[in-house]
């Protein structure tokens, strides 16, 4: 096919507004109306590699999501599912985080209609439901939980034994080996909020000794009176767990080398 009639596959395939802008020997840049959710276009190349033509984001998409998340967080739980689940559905391979597809029998508005797709579905992690992000949130908490602190002092969903057997009043994470224990919260929503408001007022009337930690997803989508509530009985809090990794990690580097 001439290069006219892959454009023309391409926008009466994908979308009217595709153009193809040569970028050297057989290499176009594939101009689409497609957006990411921060309002890029997606990033599209159509080159040979030997005999065939392939369509790449050449690492675009991939470099996009290390800006918002860890790598190793996106090669695991939820979010890996998601990526590795649209790669197999649209066919597109994955080439050290390239995502490529081959274009097969001249049917390139078919392979650019499935490469979209498939880009799009895997930028989705970032805009996952709310049930995933509550759970992806819970592998972020643990997973900075384990880079800062020693593991033979950290207990995961901690209960104390003697005064709550069945585990009524659980601790998201308890890192042991100081003074006092340090309670770390992880705060997804209004209902997680609550719970760890009572939490922390029932370990008060047992007059038990601790210091808390209240790690927010987002402080801002807690309601005002639930996060009054929480704020009189939490000691440190952090506003989200995304733009104070850093700091997180540090206070509790410092915290257990005291």
């Amino acid at each position: 096919m001439t290069l006219h009639e892959v454009e023309r596959d391409f926008r009466e395939t994908v979308s009217s507004k595709i153009q193809l802008v040569a970028e050297g020997l057989d290499r176009y840049r594939v101009l689409n109306p497609f957006l990411f959710d921060d309002g890029d276009h997606l990033s599209v190349v159509l080159r040979r590699e030997g005999g065939a033509w392939v369509l790449s984001d050449e690492g675009n998409t991939w470099m996009r999501l290390t800006y918002d998340f860890r790598e190793r967080d996106l090669l695991s739980g939820n979010r890996q599912k998601v990526i590795s689940d649209a790669l197999s559905v649209f066919r597109i391979e994955d080439r050290e985080r390239e995502f490529v597809i081959p274009v097969p029998e001249d049917r390139y508005g078919d392979a650019l209609f499935s490469f979209v797709q498939g880009i799009l579905k895997v930028a989705s992690v970032s805009l996952l439901s709310r049930e995933y992000v509550s759970s992806t949130f819970m592998e972020d908490f643990r997973s900075l939980m384990r880079d800062a602190v020693p593991k033979d002092r950290l207990e995961f969903e901690w209960h104390d034994l003697e005064r709550d057997p069945k585990a009524l009043y659980p601790v998201d994470c308890r890192i042991n080996g100081a003074a006092v224990p340090l309670f770390v919260q992880a705060l997804a929503s209004d209902d997680t909020t609550r719970d760890a408001t009572t939490t922390l007022l029932k370990f008060e009337t047992w007059r038990v000794q601790f210091r808390s930690v209240g790690i927010f997803r987002d402080q801002e989508v807690i309601s005002r009176k639930v996060l009054a509530r929480y704020s009189d009985i939490g000691e440190k809090q952090y506003s989200s767990l995304s733009g104070n990794r850093v700091r997180i990690k540090d206070y509790l580097e410092q915290w257990t080398a005291a």
